[in-house]
């Protein structure tokens, strides 16, 4: 059998249902593979100053945030990743004249273009997002992700027009499939795995990864053991080597009970 050393986990759509809740499973499967001595990572397209109450509930300390531009291992930064300058101004100015509002994430709040938004007010609602403030220039150099809300199923292409290094990943939770998360070529969860793979001195071959989103595929594509959730994003399913149970059956459970890792 493989010896497993690491273990990535996405966070929504894998870890949290859709009520905000951990299945028991889930974290018991988290706590037993912890004992066997296999590293944990959260690895999420949210901000890292918004988990740390889900982080807790699971005892993790290592994280990938903002989709792979931050990462930190038991506690200790391990790197950062800012987003272009001009990149960014060209997204919020794409936004202002297009009628769509985003989210810019430093490494310690939520940018948003307009707080008064009723479709920037329903996604601070649906990820519980605290730490907000009101977008100025000054933020230009800080930021580690963006999140676009309110396009169209075609409007995706005017922000990857603008830097073709940069392609958008459609949010996989109910209710916000008209959010992107922009995901870039270089900076993403794949880039981050292997970087931690290296620091670490893991193979591919005893790492594992769950998640449901696009924004997943890299991260599922360069581990040994990808699993895609049974709620994945249909697309994300040829990028993984499994398919496990949905995150509201057991998902995680399900996966590492395959591997031999969970009773």
């Amino acid at each position: 059998m493989t010896d497993y050393k690491v273990l990535f986990l996405d966070i929504d759509g894998t870890i949290l249902k859709p009520d905000d809740t951990i299945e028991d499973s889930t974290k018991k499967a988290v706590a037993e593979v912890k004992e066997k001595g296999i590293e944990v990572f959260l690895a999420t397209g949210r901000p890292l100053h918004e988990i740390s109450h889900i982080a807790e509930e699971l005892s993790i300390t290592s994280f990938i945030g903002y989709n792979g531009a931050y990462a930190i291992y038991n506690n200790q930064d391990i790197f950062r990743s800012p987003m272009n300058r001009t990149t960014v101004e060209s997204y919020v100015n794409i936004a202002k004249n297009n009628g769509h509002e985003l989210v810019l994430y430093t490494h310690e709040e939520n940018i948003f273009s307009d707080l008064d938004s009723p479709v920037v007010k329903e996604f601070i609602s649906a990820f519980h997002l605290q730490k907000n403030n009101s977008y100025s220039v000054d933020v230009l150099d800080k930021i580690l992700g963006i999140t676009l809300i309110n396009l169209s199923e075609n409007e995706p292409a005017l922000y990857e027009k603008a830097d073709p290094s940069i392609h958008l990943s459609q949010v996989n939770v109910d209710g916000l499939r008209h959010c992107y998360d922009v995901i870039r070529d270089n900076v993403n969860k794949g880039i981050a795995v292997q970087h931690i793979l290296e620091l670490l001195q893991i193979p591919k071959e005893a790492s594992i990864a769950f998640g449901d989103g696009m924004n997943d595929k890299e991260m599922l594509s360069v581990v040994g053991e990808g699993f895609a959730m049974g709620n994945g994003h249909p697309d994300l399913f040829q990028y993984a080597k499994y398919k496990t149970t949905k995150v509201t059956n057991s998902g995680i459970y399900n996966g590492l009970k395959s591997l031999g890792l969970v009773d």
